[in-house]
């Protein structure tokens, strides 16, 4: 297990995963997080996509409240998806280990926005972890295990686009343990935050968080560089490696423990050079704590609060350099695959005159030249209830134009709340939803999901979902299965159809990713 190997940070993570006896990890896959349960699978864990992260995180509870160890994975946006059970458990804790990794994306590389989820670990008030390469995926993920057995708390593991997908040479070495057998102690007092509970257990995990934070200060998590008294650096995640290659000659302060910080260690650190500077990727999170503790550091300018860091750009940092940044060589823009089965339903949404609520994934991209056919796309889930809330507020004719268009995935992962809504509340016009069965999650990795019939390593099978029934149980009462490519002209006949009409409608536009269709029979071999 001592062996020098190569990995991403992703892959380290899964195997600290496996080597502490992780009974379950569960997840929804999201760039850049997405190949950590994987990985976890073929090394032989046991490994689940839940139909979204509040499952996710929920059944990861489970696991860890009956005794267990749970890691669950995410996207940095998949976190708001599961913040109900993430805030509350914060205050309960469970007896077995809880990790949760949430995979941020400065830059956008894949996501709608790049928030920083640094500010849940405060706001919740969970200990966090932040590595800054491979061999820190490992440990920290090892180290996040053991804080949860101490204290009994869920663990947020922070990490980056460059994090996950770097690759660098780590050693494996932590001795591998079984996976924990189960077992359930009643305490109701710890489990059911009810308010009487909840305030006691809100003292106590702010006692636990001071008790933490004491143990940071003793510089367990930390790295520091004793270079030059003229210049000093706190930096955290990836930024610290820039900063190495940037600043050579200048001290540095690496907290591995990003909260609670270790404010006093840092404290000195600031007051031992004649200038201190707070590089950090995203939000001013760690400069802002210690502003507040009265600290006396600099902060980034503002201009290098959007987007990836690099080294280039933390030079500019620490020399103050203000001035217009070189503007990035264009990329080739997104596109949907030639022989996507989405393009003709774009087209057809484009020559109609389509309003388009849009979601999250492949089709997004209809967005894109030159079907130029989507109008708004906010979060998971959301085109329907979007789509309804327009038609509810437009005029006749604009509002029988409006058309929700979602994936088969994102159905599953929270579309369906949305078809309720749409029953429920439905508008005067009716409404129209259009779902995007590519029969994968496609945009993320050509993931299984509910719809597919198959578990996470592709060939175990499984209760195969189905659309039409879920939609016919709710109350749907106009649904329609059409190919758009091979039946083009009879998806427009149904679509000015249903787009005339009073009722709320339901077209399934079914066809495979041809990806996803040649893997399938790599995976049926």
């Amino acid at each position: 297990m001592n062996d020098r190997m190569l990995a991403s940070g992703n892959e380290a993570i899964a195997m600290a995963a496996f080597d502490c006896g992780v009974n379950l990890g569960a997840g929804y896959p999201g760039t850049p997080s997405s190949e950590i349960l994987d990985e976890f699978s073929k090394l032989g864990g046991t490994a689940e996509w839940a139909p979204n992260e509040k499952c996710a995180l929920e059944v990861g509870i489970g696991v860890a409240e009956g005794g267990g160890r749970s890691i669950v994975t995410m996207k940095h946006v998949g976190l708001n998806v599961a913040a109900d059970p993430l805030f509350t458990i914060a205050y309960s804790g469970t007896p077995g280990g809880l990790v949760i990794v949430s995979a941020d994306d400065p830059g956008m590389a894949s996501s709608q926005n790049e928030q920083d989820n640094r500010r849940y670990a405060r706001a919740a008030g969970i200990p966090m972890f932040e590595p800054t390469d491979t061999q820190e995926c490992y440990d920290y993920t090892v180290a996040a295990f053991e804080l949860a057995d101490r204290y009994r708390a869920p663990v947020l593991l922070r990490l980056t686009t460059r994090v996950c997908h770097s690759k660098c040479v780590f050693v494996r070495n932590h001795a591998a343990e079984p996976p924990r057998r189960g077992s359930y102690t009643k305490d109701a007092q710890a489990n059911v935050m009810v308010p009487a509970n909840a305030r006691k257990a809100h003292r106590r995990l702010r006692a636990d968080l001071a008790a933490m934070q004491a143990e940071n200060e003793q510089g367990k998590y930390s790295v520091e560089v004793s270079k030059s008294k003229d210049l000093g650096v706190i930096a955290s995640g990836i930024a610290y490696q820039h900063v190495l290659d940037a600043a050579p000659e200048a001290s540095v302060f690496k907290p591995g423990m990003t909260y609670p910080l270790p404010v006093e260690a840092m404290r000195r650190f600031a007051a031992s050079v004649k200038r201190c500077v707070v590089v950090e990727e995203g939000d001013p999170v760690m400069y802002e704590a210690l502003r507040i503790a009265g600290i006396a550091v600099e902060n980034k300018p503002e201009m290098y609060r959007f987007g990836e860091l690099n080294v280039a750009r933390v030079r500019r940092i620490i020399a103050g350099d203000v001035s217009p940044e070189p503007a990035p060589v264009p990329g080739k823009p997104p596109q949907l695959c030639p022989g996507c089965p989405h393009r003709k339903s774009f087209e057809a949404l484009r020559d109609l005159g389509c309003i388009v609520a849009g979601d999250i994934g492949c089709y997004t991209l209809g967005v894109m030249p030159p079907f130029s056919a989507m109008d708004i796309s906010v979060c998971m889930g959301a085109s329907i209830t979007v789509g309804v809330g327009m038609r509810k507020v437009l005029p006749e004719a604009e509002a029988r134009r409006v058309v929700s268009v979602i994936g088969d995935s994102t159905f599953w992962h929270s579309g369906i709340n949305g078809l309720v809504e749409l029953v429920y509340n439905p508008p005067k016009t009716g409404h129209v939803v259009i779902v995007l069965d590519n029969s994968t999650t496609a945009m993320t990795g050509m993931q299984e999901h509910p719809g597919t019939g198959r578990k996470l390593d592709h060939v175990t099978p499984a209760t195969k979902l189905s659309i039409e029934k879920a939609a016919e149980g709710i109350g749907i009462k106009n649904i329609d299965i059409v190919d758009t490519t091979a039946e083009n002209e009879r998806f427009k006949e149904i679509l000015k159809q249903r787009l005339a009409s009073d009722e709320c409608s339901l077209i399934i536009a079914r066809r495979s990713c041809i990806i996803a269709l040649a893997k399938s029979k790599q995976y049926a071999k």
